[in-house]
């Protein structure tokens, strides 16, 4: 499979406005800790391009459709979500509790002057529009496991990674919607998610 598809993270959705009351703001936990401090953008990029790329397509994450494996090869202090390489998709997982969520709306690692100038997201949770950090062209290097399903060559991998990105604060047990969506181009996907966080024991 070609590299430059593979590379290209994205989602779309299409949002209807109406009359009704806005809905109260997404519930988030009310703790602080130390696992919900904000990644750097290097650091948030490098780990979530090693987690893409930790799998074979036969159970990657960006490539699931239905949540089976929302859970693979996620890092112990942040819960990563992603759109698709194309197509909509309704996944249903489970977060751990207290664990903050982060994911791109869009991203990419090749062509990003370009990418930045004509690409385009959001993300929702629970109905409201969470803010998005444009991430200008950074620096970063990756591992790419074996066969992995974003196409990057196997091992260490040095790129310039960017995107506009979503960083959420833990939420609160019980469950939740979350929607990434995302265009650049001609290319377009969509991602909802139905999310499950658990209760701290």
């Amino acid at each position: 499979m070609p590299i430059v598809p593979r590379l290209l993270i994205a989602a779309f959705a299409l949002f209807l406005a109406g009359c009704a009351a806005a809905p109260e703001p997404a519930p988030v936990s009310s703790e602080t800790t130390a696992s919900a401090e904000r990644l750097s953008d290097r650091d948030l990029q490098a780990k979530w391009w090693t987690w893409a790329a930790s799998s074979p397509e036969n159970r990657n994450p960006v490539v699931d459709d239905t949540g089976q494996w929302c859970a693979e090869n996620q890092p112990e202090d942040v819960w990563f979500f992603a759109g698709t390489f194309g197509g909509p998709v309704d996944r249903r997982c489970q977060v751990p509790a207290g664990r903050p969520l982060a994911g791109p709306a869009v991203n990419t690692v090749t062509n990003c002057e370009s990418f930045m100038a004509g690409g385009t997201g959001s993300v929702t949770l629970d109905g409201q529009l969470v803010e998005l950090r444009r991430i200008a062209p950074v620096g970063i290097t990756f591992e790419a496991a074996p066969d992995n399903a974003v196409g990057a060559r196997e091992g260490r991998v040095q790129a310039q990674a960017c995107g506009l990105w979503a960083w959420i604060p833990p939420l609160k047990p019980g469950e939740h919607e979350l929607v990434v969506a995302g265009e650049f181009g001609d290319f377009s996907t969509s991602a909802r998610y139905l999310l499950t966080v658990g209760s701290a024991d």
